[in-house]
């Protein structure tokens, strides 16, 4: 799929929103995802603010009710899937309350803070300076290039290699991590290549930076032969990203400006990458109160919703070989288990006022 450039147009047009779509366009919703049976890896993503949380959990919910077992990983540092469903998740899959078949985790993308780097690793010679070392190393550490995603990118598919789940659901963070967590293997030969080439300059002192570098499995060898001996299975998931068979990427936007400027960036840096992607979900999208003659009642919702049928109808226009998925701004917070299910009817296509 090649992207357009986006150029946005300087009058508003008669589009108007929650409403029928032309016959050349795909149908809206996101069925065509869940009646893919071979896809694994299903990645939820867009500038932060639009409902990504809300649209992705929202889609493990749908996909629970069609496959054996789901996973919902958040990769975004805010970790919002615990607010969404209203139970706290930790690094581990939990259950979410009310299903048999659905789990949830959230992982931290940081490495080890100073604290937590054992003083036999900074050497014998080092009790008057322990705490500085400390401190400069993990900053060492952390400058690395991909070092935290990497560590992210190798807990969870470690988990999901282990727990065998039969699709994935990432709820993602925002655009820029996004990317470079779907780099990851780029990364790691970056990374390596960083470390060989330090460690030839630095020497012993280098030796007594890798133990902190450790992927936490309790492992004594060192994280450069960790890496390498990760990478067969890394390549081998770089590859599945990259199938349409069993990746896609389901990109979600507001109608404004900079979220519809934000998305056709991350359309085009995925098509880079080679992955599948042909879902958009246009969230927050207002459906105003009108008095008999059909006029909006509110000044404000009136002058919100013109903005937004300028850019929706943009968005068609450019997106005219994606599914494209228009869900209403609701009034009250998505909240909670039973709210989230209801709301995942909109990612069905049904915009019900």
């Amino acid at each position: 799929m090649a992207a357009s450039t986006y150029q946005p147009e300087e009058e508003p047009k008669s589009k108007s929103l929650l409403s029928g779509h032309s016959e050349t366009e795909l149908e809206p919703g996101l069925n065509n995802v869940l009646e893919q049976k071979s896809l694994r890896w299903i990645f939820v993503g867009g500038k932060g603010g639009v409902g990504k949380t809300t649209c992705s959990c929202s889609l493990a919910i749908l996909l629970a009710k069609q496959r054996e077992n789901v996973l919902l990983i958040s990769t975004d540092p805010a970790h919002n899937i615990s607010d969404a469903f209203d139970q706290k998740f930790s690094k581990y899959p939990t259950m979410v309350q009310g299903f048999g078949n659905l789990y949830a985790m959230e992982i931290d993308p940081t490495v080890l803070d100073a604290d937590e780097i054992p003083n036999d690793a900074l050497g014998d010679d080092s009790s008057g300076l322990s705490g500085l070392a400390k401190e400069l190393l993990s900053d060492f550490a952390d400058s690395l290039p991909g070092i935290d995603e990497a560590k992210s990118f190798m807990q969870v598919m470690g988990l999901v290699k282990e727990l065998q789940f039969s699709v994935v659901v990432f709820d993602t963070a925002p655009t820029g991590h996004t990317l470079r967590f779907l780099s990851m293997p780029a990364l790691f030969q970056k990374g390596m290549g960083k470390v060989t080439q330090l460690k030839s300059q630095f020497g012993s002192v280098f030796d007594q930076l890798l133990p902190m570098l450790s992927t936490g499995s309790g492992d004594d060898g060192s994280f450069r032969s960790k890496m390498q001996e990760s990478m067969p299975a890394i390549e081998q998931i770089n590859e599945e990203f990259r199938d349409p068979d069993k990746a896609t990427f389901v990109c979600v936007c507001i109608a404004e400006f900079l979220s519809l400027y934000e998305t056709e960036r991350l359309v085009q840096e995925l098509t880079k990458l080679n992955i599948d992607v042909h879902n958009i979900v246009v969230n927050q999208l207002l459906n105003p109160e009108q008095d008999e003659h059909g006029q909006i009642v509110c000044k404000m919702c009136s002058s919100r919703h013109k903005i937004q049928s300028k850019y929706l109808e943009q968005i068609h226009d450019l997106y005219e070989d994606f599914h494209i998925t228009e869900c209403p701004l609701l009034t009250e917070e998505v909240r909670g288990r039973e709210k989230v299910e209801s709301f995942s009817k909109f990612l069905l296509g049904t915009n019900s006022k």
